[in-house]
């Protein structure tokens, strides 16, 4: 077997006595039995923070998760944090999922920065992501780590990085912890010792503090009395919502929440699903087929690490449909700005934020209320950070991206599942009081502000040769952009990575005023919009449409909805080359 001289000084390093035995025996094994694609693709690299913080399958390598990445990871953060912070005590927030070896590495993640003398407030159980968010505030941390890969396959783990606002971290603090990382050449470089008295373990009661927290952002505790009966279906999908989610429904006022006992237990196998992910129907089934069974009002369930939820609703046929997330989204965005305003809270500082993927029908929505609506990259951290840059100037309310993850209010600086399953059941019994269900909401929306459609097509590329497959397909989109689409001429261009908008039709360009990213959009004379950009967290290049046409009146949904399907795939052939 031949490598190029990184790959091969990685893996001789892996095999020397810094590591422990079962470590290089496994490496051994690989070597011995000529496994020339699993180390290459093991060694090939390091692990990098993407738009989810640091996230891979689980294995020995460098470009792998387990303990050696996550000790290195941990110390590089924790010489970061100390040169940010001199002279302080350094507090960090630590929590965990449900993922297999989550817990051993959350301990370790505790281990290391104890050692390097920080302070860590250390949850005696799994958590949501949320959660550790909301501890990062409000134990006043200067950073925090949340060990999980959200939704990925039970192969994969990961490490959600924190700065001291609760968000996950972004330019520049994201690229000089991997330059702190990057500068650690030997494992004698981390300390792996816990100093027990800079731990500090946090219990169940802190899930009152968090819940009594968003309760008080309740905006119609009315309608939840006079609806406390509200049938909710929700499942956890064996992840961490259900130590929490129950109770903030509870709290909230809901007595009639049916938790679906085959997903409850926490499990990092997830043997009920292929992929514990509830933007897919496969992993919704189960609640689905509850909520068909108990004449469910709405369901529910979120990721492993409670910070997506999925929600199914009836539609005009009184079957359950499972909603995408731009659809959750604007129904959140439209309760929560309707109801400010029919309160008289909406204020001139008010505003919402989405990602540039995201339907433009939050901002349509938005910008008829009054409200400005911000954009921002993909990934809910750049949603964080603009309501951290926004702070004692304007009011955050509601905000949210296409892959199902919200929040509403700003306790968290991070996608919420759990305040978001509570304004989901307390929306339902709003509408349910005005004779409505969700769908009849949804529909409604797409009379007053246009019929969206919205699609998404992810393609998996793993790997070495995955990763530059995916890298060659944007290279090819940039320099062979399609002048059409699904027979629709192109008329603008967007090119986040140069920052430039080049409007076809008239010639002229104009600069994206956003951070570069790999990115590409383009906007048809329809006005549809199909984005390009390879996924942060996942070995996946994602191809996204959005189209959008004008509805009359409820009668026509369904042919209006046939045919904004067919034009989808109509571009979608056009875009996606498998």
């Amino acid at each position: 077997m031949v490598f190029d001289k990184e790959t091969q000084d990685r893996i001789d390093s892996w095999t020397s006595a810094e590591y422990d035995k079962d470590t290089v025996a496994e490496v051994q094994r690989l070597i011995d039995g000529g496994e020339e694609t699993e180390l290459v693709d093991s060694f090939y690299k390091n692990l990098e923070f993407g738009t989810g913080g640091l996230r891979g399958i689980m294995g020995v390598g460098s470009n792998r998760v387990n303990k050696y990445t996550i000790g290195k990871a941990t110390q590089g953060f924790a010489n970061y944090l100390k040169k940010q912070f001199a002279g302080q005590q350094i507090k960090v927030a630590v929590s965990y999922d449900s993922r297999n070896n989550s817990q051993a590495f959350g301990h370790l993640v505790a281990d290391v920065f104890s050692a390097n003398d920080i302070h860590v407030f250390l949850f005696d159980e799994l958590r949501p992501t949320p959660v550790l968010s909301y501890a990062v505030r409000y134990y006043d941390c200067q950073g925090g780590v949340m060990l999980t890969a959200s939704h990925n396959p039970k192969e994969y783990n990961g490490y959600k990085a924190y700065w001291n606002d609760g968000g996950q971290l972004v330019a520049p603090h994201d690229k000089n912890v991997i330059a702190e990382v990057d500068a650690i050449h030997s494992v004698s470089d981390i300390k792996f010792e816990r100093r027990s008295e800079n731990v500090t373990l946090v219990g169940a009661e802190f899930d009152e503090l968090y819940i009594g927290a968003n309760t008080r952002l309740s905006i119609h505790p009315e309608a939840v009395k006079e609806n406390q009966g509200l049938k909710i279906v929700y499942s956890s999908i064996h992840g961490t919502g259900v130590t929490v989610v129950p109770k903030m429904l509870s709290s909230w006022g809901f007595n009639n929440v049916h938790v679906v006992e085959e997903q409850a237990k926490p499990d990092g196998n997830f043997p009920t699903v292929i992929y514990p992910n509830p933007e897919e129907e496969e992993a919704m089934s189960i609640a689905m087929r509850k909520g068909e069974e108990l004449d469910a009002d709405v369901v529910m369930a979120t990721d492993p690490d409670a910070d997506r939820v999925g929600v199914a609703a009836k539609n005009p046929q009184g079957k359950f449909q499972l909603l995408n997330g731009n659809q959750i989204g604007s129904l959140l965005v439209y309760y929560v700005l309707s109801s400010k305003k029919d309160k008289l809270e909406l204020k001139e500082n008010d505003y919402s934020v989405k990602t540039i993927v995201t339907t433009n029908l939050i901002r349509e929505i938005s910008d008829s209320f009054g409200v400005k609506c911000y954009e921002t990259l993909t990934g809910f951290k750049f949603i964080g950070e603009v309501m951290t840059q926004l702070v004692g100037k304007e009011n955050y309310l509601v905000g949210g991206e296409e892959s199902y993850g919200f929040l509403i209010g700003d306790l968290v600086r991070d996608k919420d599942a759990v305040n978001s399953c509570a304004f989901i059941a307390e929306m339902t019994a709003y509408f349910k009081g005005k004779g409505k269900s969700l769908f009849d909401v949804l529909i409604d929306l797409y009379i007053e502000y246009g019929f969206y459609q919205e699609k998404l097509i992810s393609l998996t590329k793993k790997g070495k040769a995955g990763a530059e497959e995916i890298k060659q397909m944007m290279v090819d989109l940039r320099e062979d952009a399609p002048k059409a689409l699904g027979g629709i001429a192109v008329k603008e261009i967007r090119d986040y990575e140069r920052q430039e908008a080049h409007n076809l039709l008239t010639g002229s360009k104009s600069q994206i005023e956003l951070p570069k990213s790999d990115v590409l959009q383009f906007v048809t004379v329809d006005g549809d919009v199909i984005s390009a950009r390879p996924s942060g967290t996942e070995p996946k290049i994602k191809f996204y449409c959005s189209v959008r046409e004008r509805l009359l009146d409820r009668e026509s949904f369904s042919a209006v909805s046939e045919s904004l399907e067919k034009k989808v795939q109509r571009i979608m052939a056009d875009i996606v080359k498998k």
